[in-house]
């Protein structure tokens, strides 16, 4: 047995909601065991334990899931290379991330077929962030809401296409307005177990609403980008996205999406139905200069990337900065803004019961972070693998 002594356990209260407790040793192998009482660890004794970790006054946190990341360190999804694929995954350990999903875009089928087929090879490597599957990001959408996504390669949805990876893909971006006329697309997807989200989009208020109220759509990608925005005569995709149970990802770079936008979803949608993701590139961790995504030059200044033309690309932010930025710009707990990268993705995707909060039976998975939610310690599976 293992155990996490000293830290502030960031874990969910009677009624749900996450909350800090002080005091309390968590006990865990691959999953965790036990929530004791520092004084029931110390009378056990140390060596009763294999190994102990001290937190030194820290949070422990729950592993940040992250579900939306296309590269980082240098490496891109579509790049198709197993090393690089397990750099991203060996990167993320170092921002918390204890899960993620490997995200593709809008190339010709066959690179993303290859995409997919390392993703689900992904799913078996020991040393970094957990791969849970892929993120499909494209081709299923909207040229005049690509965004960055390349319009030469944008395809009309059709499940023949992607029913071979059926057991990789969790999670799909479409356009709903593009489905061609008595499409059961996302009726197949969720047979399949795929979740299907909504974005890079020209729909209405309309017809936005109808794919999530009774098609079966269930999130929506990087809300407010490469989508309708809100207008009091036509409330658009952001609109349905609001006034709807979808699970909405948000950018917290605070360049993609300001903080006072930040602020009015949190108020409309609270910590369970926001999901922070990175939506990183291969610049995320690189610095200045240019960059490449999907086929297309990328500039980075500061934390800003954007494509020649202007078009803002991916981010470039980590997770255990998006987290910091997101307490700070709500003026909330960083342990409220802790659910919006753990407890909340890993519900998103169907994966709560295994995935997401520190509780008895779950994966010790944990992200062990100071005030400023830098990452001392990451643990897999009740594995150390990011020491700093």
């Amino acid at each position: 047995m293992k155990a996490i002594v000293n830290g502030k356990l960031i874990t969910p209260g009677p009624k749900g909601e996450f909350r800090v407790e002080q005091g309390k040793v968590v006990v865990f192998e691959d999953r965790i065991l036990e929530i004791i009482d520092k004084s029931e660890f110390e009378a056990r004794g140390r060596n009763s334990f294999e190994e102990v970790y001290y937190a030194q006054g820290q949070y422990v946190s729950p592993g940040f899931i992250n579900l939306h990341i296309h590269g980082c360190a240098g490496s891109d999804t579509m790049d198709c290379r197993e090393a690089g694929l397990h750099q991203m995954a060996i990167f993320q350990l170092s921002t918390g991330v204890t899960s993620m999903l490997p995200t593709t875009m809008t190339y010709d089928m066959p690179r993303i077929y290859e995409a997919l087929k390392l993703v689900r090879q992904g799913k078996s490597y020991k040393e970094g962030a957990r791969i849970l599957g892929a993120n499909m990001e494209g081709p299923f959408i909207s040229e005049s809401h690509k965004g960055a996504q390349k319009a030469s390669n944008i395809r009309k949805a059709d499940f023949t296409l992607i029913k071979d990876y059926s057991d990789v893909i969790k999670l799909i971006t479409i356009a709903p307005e593009e489905l061609p006329e008595g499409s059961d697309f996302i009726s197949q997807c969720q047979k399949a177990g795929i979740r299907v989200s909504l974005g890079h989009s020209s729909a209405d208020y309309d017809c936005a609403i109808n794919a999530i109220n009774n098609l079966g759509v269930t999130h929506v990608t990087h809300l407010f980008n490469a989508m309708t925005g809100l207008h009091h005569r036509n409330p658009g995709v952001v609109g349905a996205a609001l006034d709807s149970d979808a699970y909405c990802e948000l950018i917290a770079d605070n360049i993609h999406v300001a903080p006072g936008a930040q602020r009015i979803v949190h108020k409309v949608k609270g910590t369970d139905r926001i999901v922070l993701i990175t939506d990183s590139m291969r610049a995320c961790g690189l610095g200045d200069g240019e960059s490449e995504l999907g086929g297309q030059k990328v500039f980075v200044s500061g934390q800003k990337a954007v494509l020649e033309d202007g078009t803002i690309a991916g981010s470039i932010i980590t997770m255990d900065k998006a987290v910091h930025n997101y307490a700070k710009n709500l003026n909330i707990s960083v342990w409220q803004a802790v659910e919006c990268a753990t407890r909340t993705p890993a519900r998103a995707i169907g994966m709560d019961k295994e995935l997401g909060s520190i509780e008895v039976g779950k994966l010790a998975d944990f992200a062990i972070f100071d005030e400023n939610v830098h990452v001392s310690i990451t643990i897999v599976a009740g594995k150390v693998l990011f020491l700093e």
